[in-house]
């Protein structure tokens, strides 16, 4: 487990089992994940997973089209009772997470919880 530079929002990256983490609490969180799938109470554990949140578009005034909107959550996983849980460790919301996390419900229906 090591400590690399700081991103734009001054979290510390972190690497653990070869896996480049935004922040150390996103790390820790990852570790209690990992607990939960090896104890059986979660599976399906997948990192960094991309939701498109609009298609890419063309501008009339603009010569190159622009790409989709999307956004990366940091964990999705089943419960033990098979609901998909979209997760994003948070140190605190910005402007464009609350957008993102509006948009995941109105366009898949998917709740975004917040560690």
């Amino acid at each position: 487990m090591g400590c690399a530079k700081m991103n734009k929002y001054n979290a510390k990256k972190h690497i653990i089992y070869g896996v480049n983490f935004s922040s150390i609490k996103e790390a820790k969180r990852y570790c209690e994940l990992c607990i939960l799938l090896k104890a059986g109470e979660i599976k399906s554990l997948q990192l960094q997973v991309p939701f498109e949140l609009a298609p890419a578009v063309k501008f009339d005034d603009e010569q190159r089209k622009k790409p989709a909107l999307r956004y990366f959550a940091d964990f999705v996983y089943f419960d033990k009772v098979g609901n998909k849980i979209v997760e994003d460790v948070k140190g605190f919301e910005t402007k464009e997470f609350r957008i993102k996390r509006h948009l995941m419900v109105t366009v898949h229906g998917i709740q975004v919880k917040i560690v």
